[in-house]
């Protein structure tokens, strides 16, 4: 097992890490806005399971060669950015799509969909396979087993992950549950979500091989 300061120091760093807004956190933040806090916690959900298929991945050692692959890195990593301009411009130019803020008639966006957002705004996200890569290892304990340990940090990080975004849910649903009622803040607080997500993908799009 991982010596007690070890993980202690590795929770630490992951609840700072998950305090650091990104792509994965205003897309929850959007369907707590959106559609209250059902679909806040679904898309939460979907994002925590994109989040094991990195763990997973890093595991097997196909984090390692997406790092070394610089062609693998920026396929995954033009497919996010595209994914996060989706949504942006849905939200810019859309009257209805994923950011729609009209409550009064059906969610453009079932729960389904809500999963499936979450699961691939993590999932094509370049930066979470070569977080578990980078981090993982910086906390095992040498001679002892390593893929036990490996998967205590993968599952620790997993769920902290889904707690803070839950906790997020619940707090941003209830202090925007005024706002989605008022159709002029609502349309304007669309476009301002859609502008953050389409910014995110032109950094994404950006971001150098390492």
């Amino acid at each position: 097992m991982i010596a007690l300061h070890q993980y202690l120091l590795f929770v630490g760093a992951c609840l700072v890490l998950s305090a650091v807004p990104g792509p994965d956190l205003l897309l929850v933040l959007t369907r707590s806005i959106v559609q209250g806090r059902r679909a806040g916690m679904i898309t939460a959900v979907g994002i925590n399971a994109g989040a094991y298929v990195h763990f997973f991945a890093a595991i097997a050692g196909l984090s390692a060669l997406l790092a070394a692959s610089a062609w693998g890195f920026t396929a995954i990593k033009w497919a996010g950015a595209a994914y996060l301009f989706y949504l942006g411009i849905v939200a810019l130019f859309g009257r209805s799509g994923p950011l729609q803020l009209d409550t009064a008639a059906r969610p453009a966006v079932t729960d389904r969909q809500c999963f499936w957002q979450g699961f691939w705004s993590d999932v094509l996200n370049p930066k979470v396979a070569i977080f578990y890569l980078a981090l993982l290892p910086q906390f095992i304990t040498p001679g002892r087993n390593v893929l036990t340990q490996l998967l205590l940090l993968g599952l620790t990080v997993n769920m902290i992950g889904i707690l803070f975004n839950a906790g997020f849910v619940l707090f941003s649903a209830r202090i925007t549950e005024r706002l989605r009622q008022d159709p002029r803040i609502s349309v304007w607080l669309s476009k301002a979500l859609g502008a953050i997500f389409v910014a995110l993908g032109l950094r994404l799009a950006v971001t150098k091989t390492v």
